[in-house]
């Protein structure tokens, strides 16, 4: 039931309810259930692994708690997750960084050996060269990446979430599909 109202309600009404005190418990519920999938999958995306994932979005919904009361409604509430989720993930891919002391592309240790690491990886298939492919972009180009291939986000809407010009988003988004097409090419 708590379902069909979250479809109900658009973000407006959303940060409304969160806003009235008495509901706001209620209204939080709420938000976290229409946004919890796609965060985690774009999440997922940009650390791999389940549990960190599940860690990062528990953290994105942990500060969107203690932030939503800021939210000045510039943009759309589903943009300010995007932004908090991003920059939650760019924040523990800097700190793996500086706990391994170890360069993201290391086969061993870098995402692209967590990558390998997964159940059921296999080389041969396509979809798992693709997300190695991501896994070596630096860390902006991966979330332009993702958020235009994966999630078809518009580039202004993107620009609003990673809080850059269009046209810069647009040459990023080029670089990286180069170098993933270039990877893809390699590796065949």
């Amino acid at each position: 039931m708590l379902k069909d109202i979250v479809i109900d309600l658009d973000d407006k009404e959303l940060f409304e309810l969160f806003m009235d005190e008495s509901m706001k418990d209620k209204a939080f519920t709420m938000i976290v259930k229409k946004y919890q999938e796609r965060l985690y999958w774009h999440i997922r995306r940009f650390v791999v692994h389940h549990e960190d994932t599940n860690d990062i979005l528990q953290n994105v919904f942990v500060r969107a708690w203690k932030g939503l009361h800021n939210f000045r409604q510039e943009a759309g509430l589903y943009t300010w997750f995007y932004r908090v989720a991003t920059n939650e993930c760019l924040t523990y891919i800097a700190n793996q960084k500086k706990k391994n002391a170890l360069s993201l592309s290391d086969d061993e240790h870098g995402l692209s050996g967590r990558v390998k690491a997964e159940k059921g990886f296999d080389f041969k298939n396509i979809e798992w060269r693709l997300q190695l492919a991501i896994q070596t972009l630096p860390d902006k180009q991966r979330a332009v990446f993702n958020l235009r291939y994966y999630d078809e986000m518009p580039y202004e809407k993107m620009s609003e979430v990673l809080e850059t010009s269009v046209g810069a988003l647009k040459a990023s988004y080029h670089h990286a599909a180069k170098k993933v097409s270039e990877f893809m090419l390699k590796e065949n």
